[in-house]
């Protein structure tokens, strides 16, 4: 029996696959092939495998193995396997790119109820993208040569998230990569974690993220829940995302999971009776400080003058406590959340600092969340944690039906509660065990945390800088003047001596 293919074994592959593109693509455009095709490997292989199974299971018989098969998870013919393509890898007849384009519109055409769409974004006939017929098929011949070393038979798997763990890696290896874009459609893996146990997701919840990117983050916390009875809601605006986080989703087995395409604060697709959807839990890493968030509501009538937003242009009336400042997005997506929040709801997002103490707009929406006694928590996270913006961010944990009236804040960004990394800082499992084991008691802790009362909150206007309320500045020793003046004596003395016996040896030297 051969070895089961580990996961380092094809992450090496995959990076080594990218070297088909490295230098002639962006690898924020090329990693959407090689994703692609890691997902028609998959599904390819795993349909083989169930066929060699029926096959032995009824005799040959195809009749009965073809009914067998219909009945799958992902339905394949033959011209739709990655085992075809590679076969036909030399046809410069057809062009091996349209061969693959080929493959996943049948993909799509067999497995309607759950792909319908997810490869309506990506090309791989694009001349514009992967160059001129000759070298396109070169590219490809290559890719698929490279794919054909992993054998990703469910059999010779170890372990059942493999493949979507190995998707996750190739994810966030491509976000470092690809540095300012990398932050849109990827949450660093410890930062999914902290959020996922913070909100505490549980069974039958709808959990709900409203600019999911790749998944990654809605992936952890569905993965929090006992037994993964749990549904699973996301929105994304950019359409190449939005089939990656479809994809993503399938490899973590999770075949159910409602992912909507188009812009969430003007376009929010998951609606009950007209009305927002309401989520028991919602997490997020919105883009920070997002320009022209309002420009979905404009319309065409108002492309040459400024468009204005106002609360009344929405539907849903998210924007009555305050219409958020044109120029940053961040309190446009809160209120989108905390509108899609159940009465029992739970929610944790991602945001600059800016949205604690800015003032105007902002200052009348914070006071409005914090009047309403909607917000639980502040935690100031390290800097540099993120791709592509070396600013720290803080997460914000809100609750709906709260029975405290105090906030806790905790100040993690302190040296001693990372780990300095070469390009980005890390947190570790003792810093994420640290902040929710903090939340959890939600208690005051000298130099790290502190539980204001709204009170202290009024009198500071509002203001949730964190150091307002943490502490933790380091105080020096006081300096002992005696011990100072003692060692300056000391050394006075230690002075005389060495020059002393320097004079000695210029004399024997009779310098």
């Amino acid at each position: 029996m051969s070895e089961k293919i580990t996961q380092e074994q094809i992450n090496n592959v995959l990076w080594q696959a990218c070297d088909t593109f490295r230098g002639k693509i962006d690898s924020s455009i090329y990693k959407d092939y090689i994703l692609v095709m890691l997902f028609i490997k998959y599904l390819s292989d795993t349909y083989k495998e169930h066929y060699e199974e029926y096959a032995k299971r009824y005799d040959g018989n195809e009749e009965r193995i073809k009914r067998a098969l219909s009945r799958e998870r992902f339905v394949l013919d033959e011209k739709s396997t990655f085992d075809y393509l590679y076969d036909n890898r030399n046809d410069t007849e057809k062009g091996i790119g349209q061969l693959i384009n080929t493959a996943l519109e049948n993909i799509e055409e067999n497995n309607k109820g759950k792909l319908r769409g997810v490869f309506r974004n990506i090309d791989f006939n694009s001349e514009m993208i992967l160059g001129k017929t000759k070298e396109r098929n070169t590219m490809l011949k290559h890719l698929l040569e490279d794919f054909k070393k992993l054998d990703l038979r469910p059999s010779n798997l170890e372990g059942n998230d493999v493949i979507g763990d190995a998707y996750e890696y190739m994810i966030s290896r491509f976000a470092s990569d690809a540095g300012k874009k990398g932050g849109e459609f990827f949450t660093p893996s410890m930062v999914s974690e902290l959020i996922s146990r913070l909100v505490k997701p549980k069974e039958n919840d709808r959990i709900y993220d409203p600019t999911c990117g790749s998944g990654s983050l809605l992936i952890r916390t569905f993965k929090k829940v006992p037994n993964e009875k749990a549904q699973v809601y996301g929105q994304e605006r950019n359409g190449q995302t939005h089939s990656l986080c479809r994809m993503n989703m399938f490899l973590h087995g999770i075949d159910d999971a409602r992912i909507a395409w188009g812009d969430t604060i003007s376009n929010p697709l998951h609606l009950e009776d007209d009305k927002l959807m309401k989520f028991q839990v919602v997490v997020a890493n919105p883009p920070f400080s997002l320009d022209k968030w309002a420009m979905g509501f404009a319309g065409e009538s108002n492309t040459d003058k400024k468009f204005k937003m106002e609360a009344s242009f929405d539907p849903y009336r998210r924007f009555e406590w305050g219409v958020p400042p044109s120029s940053k997005g961040d309190f446009a997506f809160v209120q989108h959340m905390l509108y899609s929040l159940d009465s029992q709801g739970r929610m944790a997002v991602v945001l600059p600092h800016g949205v604690l103490f800015r003032g105007a707009s902002e200052g009348k929406i914070r006071k409005q969340i914090i009047d309403m006694n909607l917000l639980d928590a502040v935690i100031g996270l390290p800097e540099n944690l993120f791709f592509g913006t070396g600013i720290p961010a803080c997460i914000l944990v809100f609750k709906k039906n709260r029975q405290r009236k105090d906030v806790l804040f905790i100040d993690a960004s302190s040296e001693g509660n990372y780990e300095k990394g070469k390009n980005q800082n890390v947190l570790r499992e003792e810093d994420l065990q640290k902040i929710v084991e903090t939340y959890d008691n939600y208690e005051t802790i000298d130099k790290y945390s502190y539980v204001a009362t709204i009170e202290e909150i009024e009198e500071n206007d509002y203001n949730l800088n964190i150091p307002r309320y943490v502490d933790t500045f380091e105080e020096e020793e006081p300096v002992d003047m005696d011990a100072v003046k003692e060692n300056i004596t000391n050394i006075k003395s230690e002075l005389k001596d060495v020059e002393a016996q320097m004079a000695k040896y210029l004399e024997e030297l009779g310098l």
